[in-house]
């Protein structure tokens, strides 16, 4: 095992490879706050991507029901099972956060470390399973069901609906391959058929390399490698990769959205690109929205970070489900990220209106100010709203477009064109 750094834990960690990083990763946002549960992203990778024969379980992106829902079912319940197994009441995170340990640090075993200590029918590279068939078959099982006071059918209308926690609960968790910096699928498979590319850090299977062995499927701690019985070879998601290099006709050579980032209708997703410096650390890119979102605001938090694969996929804490449970998913940042959100700064809110509003990769942003057109009380303080305009730019350096803080609101007319 190497050492390589996880800024993600605060420290060095056991990796099986010397560190190596590409020149960009591909990142992205999520906002499960705006998440309407709807499956559109999930329909437009399926009909994109894993529509053939073989691939009928294979679903690249979903999006689960929180706390019940999984897919493969109750996939993170497995691996934090077999995690605290290996390293009993290790999962614990010390020391307040800085800049180069925005969380603290993590002071349990990671799923490559863990590995090591766990005694089974073979030796694990990353500590794993293989889900059976049933888990892989049942990709909406417990959707929309919630947690609450047992037998309190009213708990949801009631005191269930009281900021910062509900009694009552669940929110969606929309899901894609996180195209780690450390992916534990490269790192199990021992044909060496997985390679993260240089040029922005997406993670791809070589298919003429592959052979099958599901190495992969059994150490990804987030199961987004799947195996595909009719070629007998495991396939992930490849980020649409054709589309970040601008080969889709209608981005006319510039960097575009994946598919499941573009049909988001619940405007929950924005993707980028951020670079990437020899350490692995990121470097600083100020007006880029990705960084800024996770390095500056702190609002959006990497999924699992305990795992120890520094996934690249970052989500905007749901304000209404309890902070242990959060924790737990998020890391220790989950207090911050949340009060930032619910009382968000004048930079925060207008970088919040950059989500969804183009198909195209914003790589720079630029705020005008504007005037105030709103305030009021809060527990915290006094909140202000200002119209500011955020101008969002390209790869090239030209402008995509530009939008306002406060959305125009239009009143239908009493005649228009449905009245009877």
């Amino acid at each position: 095992m190497s050492q390589v750094h996880n800024w993600q834990l605060g420290r060095p960690m056991e990796y099986p490879y010397e560190a190596a990083y590409p020149s960009k990763q591909f990142a992205f946002v999520f906002n499960i706050n705006r998440c309407l549960g709807c499956q559109t992203c999930t329909m437009a990778c399926k009909s994109t991507w894993t529509f053939g024969k073989g691939q009928e379980s294979m679903w690249w992106a979903n999006v689960e029901t929180k706390p019940y829902g999984g897919y493969p079912r109750h996939w993170d319940s497995k691996i934090l099972e077999l995690l605290e197994e290996a390293d009993p009441g290790g999962m614990q995170w010390r020391g307040d956060a800085e800049a180069k340990k925005p969380y603290g640090t993590y002071d349990g075993k990671t799923i490559f470390e863990a590995a090591k200590s766990r005694i089974g029918d073979h030796q694990q590279v990353a500590l794993g399973y293989l889900p059976n068939d049933d888990e892989w078959v049942t990709p909406n099982l417990y959707e929309d069901v919630p947690v609450g006071p047992a037998g309190r059918p009213d708990a949801l209308h009631s005191q269930g609906t009281t900021l910062p926690a509900h009694a009552t609960w669940f929110y969606y968790l929309a899901r894609i391959c996180n195209h780690c910096s450390y992916p534990a699928c490269l790192a199990a498979c021992p044909r060496k058929a997985i390679y993260k590319r240089p040029e922005d850090g997406i993670v791809l299977i070589d298919q003429e390399r592959c052979r099958g062995y599901r190495k992969c499927v059994e150490a990804c701690p987030y199961k987004k490698s799947m195996y595909r019985g009719s070629t007998r070879v495991s396939e992930k998601c490849i980020a649409c990769y054709p589309r970040i290099e601008g080969k889709d006709p209608r981005a006319e050579g510039r960097p575009m959205e994946t598919r499941c980032m573009s049909a988001c209708i619940g405007q929950i997703r924005l993707q980028g690109l951020v670079p990437i410096g020899p350490d692995g650390e990121w470097t600083e890119d100020r007006k880029n929205p990705i960084y800024y979102l996770v390095k500056v605001a702190k609002v959006a938090l990497p999924l699992y970070p305990q795992l120890g694969t520094q996934p690249n996929g970052y989500y905007i804490p749901p304000r209404w489900v309890p902070r242990q449970y959060l924790e737990q998913m998020f890391g220790p940042g989950v207090g911050h990220a949340i009060d930032a959100y619910t009382r968000p700064d004048r930079e925060l809110l207008a970088v919040l209106q950059l989500f969804r509003r183009s198909n195209l990769i914003v790589f720079r942003y630029e705020i005008e100010p504007g005037p105030k057109v709103w305030e009021t009380q809060t527990a915290q303080g006094k909140f202000e709203l200002y119209d500011d305009t955020v101008i969002a730019f390209g790869h090239d350096g030209k402008e995509l477009f530009r939008t306002k803080v406060e959305e125009p609101v239009y009143v239908r007319p009493e005649k228009h064109l449905n009245s009877i």
